[in-house]
């Protein structure tokens, strides 16, 4: 049934502070969780709502500098070219120069951290591939904001260092490259500026510049297979890369709107998994999807003066970003990009055609626009880092009783938390032709839940987390058990 709320036989009555009853074992311990009453007539649960951003969010928003990232695009587009085969050694051209001012930049910044802030140079060799014509050495910059949560939990911003030309073989011609992505480059290096100094959060905030990324995202692949190998739990990545025009090609100014670019099926699915999804569903629901279900929420306010359009898409056509090489080890990882590209200035040999400047020149920026781009990404990223991590091993169990082919009650259950200030957690649900979520209902801090009568089979169920001050984890989708 279509509707804001339940069909009224399967309305769900809940108590006046929205917190359902449970039954009681010896221990005090729900025996089957939480049970939530059924009552005709009784509205299912409150609406939900974005989470605001709270004071210390939005005066760390409001210091981001739209000089600063100007300044960082000027800098980074004189280093003439930044392809990932150019001089490793000239100290004034090439990736080689560029990663060294971006390494420093990143010391000072963790200058002022107290002592939370490390800085790294990732370097590699990669091998010969069809955009690497000989072995070439790759340098990542990695600077890690240490958080206080135990275990740790890691949230990625990355933005590509290199830049190109139309042949992406050309490594001698100028390619300044300010928006793809001395943009994105500049963003991380001011987020990483005014959070360094800013109260230490429960998780791990990575800021990371990577290259490699026009030949085959080979720096943040790296990066991440290495995170991986490690066992990290990173809980949320997000690339900017190209954020610094409001103007498509054809003119149109589209200052307060970002695309956020999100996988369905995940990169790094099964056959199993695919089959699963046939069975039960969840092709909107990946990790990627809540993450960036979760961006939405949390960054489209007053306090970034933007609108964030959910593109249910990885990427472009046939396009990639270094979101992708995250998403391949299996973590949740978006794009954040401008909403009309301007071909003209992406990818192109600096010159004039038939009287149409092309090249990608910092003269086609809007950094106010950028500055905004900054916020929603600031935004993001620390209120993923702020709040309790996403609930873990989330099951929907789907037994029927007795010799029933079926049921309509819905049972979840997931690992108990380990956040400092974790509160509890909420069942979050809506519509099957709803693209995001519409109710939510508080069950305490519980590891467990049933809804008699609330049927799986009608409506999209998951589950987050809420610590004391509020803040919210992004939502887990479930997966099915016996």
């Amino acid at each position: 049934m279509k509707a804001s709320f339940l069909p009224i036989s399967v309305f769900i009555c809940l108590a006046a502070s929205l917190i359902p009853a449970v039954a009681q074992d010896q221990d005090g311990q729900g025996q089957n969780g939480p049970t939530v009453e059924v009552h005709p007539g009784t509205p299912p649960s409150k609406r939900y709502l974005p989470q605001p951003p709270d004071n210390q969010l939005a005066q760390l928003l409001s210091q981001i500098n739209q000089s600063n990232l100007q300044a960082t695009v000027l800098r980074l587009t004189q280093f003439g070219t930044r392809h990932t085969a150019s001089s490793q050694t000239d100290p004034v051209r090439g990736i080689g120069a560029a990663t060294n001012w971006v390494f420093a930049q990143f010391q000072a910044i963790a200058a002022t951290s107290s002592g939370n802030m490390t800085v790294q140079k990732q370097t590699f060799v990669q091998p010969v591939s069809n955009r690497i014509p000989v072995p070439t050495t790759i340098t990542n910059v990695i600077a890690t904001l240490q958080g206080t949560a135990s275990p740790e939990r890691f949230y990625v911003l990355v933005a590509h260092l290199d830049s190109r030309v139309t042949d992406v073989l050309d490594f001698t011609s100028d390619a300044p490259g300010a928006d793809g992505d001395a943009s994105g480059v500049a963003v991380v290096l001011e987020l990483a500026r005014v959070m360094a100094t800013a109260n230490q959060l429960p998780g791990t905030i990575v800021f990371t510049t990577v290259a490699g990324e026009d030949q085959g995202l080979y720096g943040s692949a790296f990066e991440a297979a290495q995170m991986a190998a490690a066992g990290a739990d990173v809980q949320g990545v997000f690339s900017v890369d190209t954020i610094g025009n409001s103007i498509a090609q054809d003119g149109t100014e589209d200052p307060h709107e970002v695309r956020l670019f999100t996988e369905g099926i995940p990169t790094n699915v099964t056959a199993s998994q695919v089959a699963l999804m046939q069975s039960v569903g969840g092709e909107d629901d990946s990790v990627s999807r809540e993450l960036g279900r979760f961006a939405k929420s949390v960054a489209e306010n007053r306090a970034t003066g933007m609108s964030i359009w959910l593109m249910r898409r990885r990427d472009r056509y046939f396009r990639a970003s270094d979101n992708i090489s995250f998403a391949q080890q299996g973590y949740p990882a978006a794009r954040l990009t401008e909403p009309n590209e301007n071909f003209n200035h992406e990818n192109q040999n600096t010159q004039v055609v038939n009287g149409v400047q092309l090249g990608d020149l910092i003269q086609f920026l809007d950094f106010a626009f950028m500055a905004r781009v900054a916020r929603v990404s600031g935004a993001a990223i620390w209120s993923l880092a702020e709040g309790p991590g996403t609930p873990k091993n989330l099951e929907i169990h789907t037994t029927p009783p007795g010799t029933f082919s079926g049921t309509n009650s819905t049972t979840l259950t997931w690992d108990q938390g380990t956040d400092a200030g974790l509160a509890g957690y909420e069942v979050v649900w809506r519509n099957m032709d709803d693209t995001d979520w519409t109710h939510v209902i508080p069950v305490g801090n519980v590891t467990s839940v049933t809804f008699p009568f609330f049927p799986k089979d009608n409506f999209i169920i998951g589950v987050r987390a809420v610590d004391v001050n509020g803040h919210h984890s992004p939502v887990a989708f479930p997966t099915p058990a016996a």
